[in-house]
């Protein structure tokens, strides 16, 4: 197999992207089983701006395996479900492809909602299971069978917080999506924040169903001694929140999370996202890194693979999926072999691993390796991201 992220070897389009592991094609026996990985994934629904991309760089890469031989002859079969983002179907499609489709791996859950769902399935089928959502409750406490690709809230909170302070500011006031993603974002902000000398001083939240959150603004606008204005959620909560900060004419720098993270937000927040900060990985801004960084070469190429094939931004979301099949594939070719408890144990000692969301190196008490600095300050200039640091 050739590599097609850090960890696999191979040519995409005019570049090559250098992986820590390499993956060689051998001849294909005929005898030789596919290597099935499974994958339930929000496609549809509120949240297909995150799954729609994971399904297609799944989609794609699995074909460009497969064509450069597979994985030491053995062809990767892919089966993929769409739940909507319903959390009961994440469940029940989560359990075919244990007990009906009898995959190998399984790759998904593309909110934190859909994932907790499947994570109970994973566990007791003793299946390794790799989330592409962002709470940090899914991997902490640690879960023996259960990875996730993305950062998690807490580290986009103490990255937020961290540009909060090197403004000179202290008081933040939080509004958060009361469900999943946002309710854990929110709930670690409030955890962290003391140690990180912030004070929050006021705090509002919203359903995703909202279409207008002018009252909770209003809230935060007429609180006392508020400094800035941290939004944790996805979809089109947070545009909604941006657009209507503007409209009441709030003048305090507006923070959102790495949710949003994906030029969908500044298409539907408009002019209203204006200096809007958030922290996000090296994809978001691969053309401004530095030449130095050891990410530039794999979000670079990556970035130009997924525009070319399919003609729209590659945002974070996209490289989730992606770090998580190469991180997948790169333990089964170490395991030699698709034995569950081997594979799980090889993703558990994935080291140095660059991919797009950061270097990876993960542990028996860590199931995400991603440090803080895997996250960078980027702002909202002109309609498009600039990078901070």
């Amino acid at each position: 197999m050739k590599a097609y992220g850090s960890g696999l070897r191979t040519t995409l389009g005019a570049g090559a992207l250098a992986l820590a592991l390499a993956l060689h094609p051998t001849a294909p026996r005929a005898a030789e089983p596919p290597i099935k990985i499974g994958a339930v994934l929000s496609v549809t629904g509120g949240a297909s701006f995150l799954g729609d991309p994971e399904k297609k760089v799944l989609e794609l890469f699995v074909d460009k395996i497969n064509k450069d031989g597979g994985v030491k002859g053995r062809k990767l079969q892919l089966t993929v479900y769409d739940d909507g983002g319903a959390a009961d179907k994440a469940a029940s499609f989560t359990k075919r492809l244990i007990d009906s489709d009898a995959v190998d791996i399984i790759i998904g859950g593309t909110t934190t909602a859909t994932t907790m769902a499947a994570v109970p399935l994973a566990e007791k089928a003793e299946i390794p299971f790799i989330s592409l959502a962002g709470a940090v409750v899914i991997v902490e406490p640690v879960k023996k069978w259960v990875f996730k690709t993305p950062h998690t809230d807490r580290l986009a909170a103490e990255k937020v917080f961290a540009d909060v302070k090197k403004r000179g500011l202290s008081k933040v006031a939080l509004i958060s999506e009361d469900a999943g993603f946002g309710k854990s974002g929110h709930d670690q902000s409030v955890l962290i924040a003391k140690d990180l000398g912030i004070e929050i001083v006021a705090d509002e939240v919203y359903s995703p169903k909202d279409s207008d959150v002018t009252a909770q603004l209003t809230r935060i606008r007429n609180a006392p001694g508020v400094q800035a204005v941290f939004n944790f959620g996805f979809g089109q909560g947070p545009a909604i929140v941006t657009r209507n900060y503007q409209q009441l004419g709030i003048a305090l720098p507006l923070y959102q999370s790495h949710g949003v993270a994906s030029k969908e937000y500044i298409k539907l927040a408009g002019p209203a996202s204006e200096g809007v900060r958030l922290p996000a990985s090296g994809l978001v801004i691969a053309d401004q890194l530095p030449a130095t960084d050891p990410q530039k070469p794999v979000v670079t190429t990556f970035k130009k693979t997924y525009e070319d094939t399919f003609r729209m931004e590659a945002s974070a979301f996209a490289g989730h999926a992606y770090d998580g099949l190469m991180m997948a594939l790169a333990a089964i070719q170490r395991a030699g072999g698709t034995d569950k408890a081997k594979v799980r144990d090889e993703i558990e000692k994935t080291t140095n691993f660059v991919g797009t969301g950061g270097m990876v190196t993960m542990s028996a008490k860590d199931h995400m390796g991603l440090k803080p600095d895997a996250f960078h300050m980027v702002e909202v200039r002109k309609g498009d991201w600039a990078l901070l640091d």
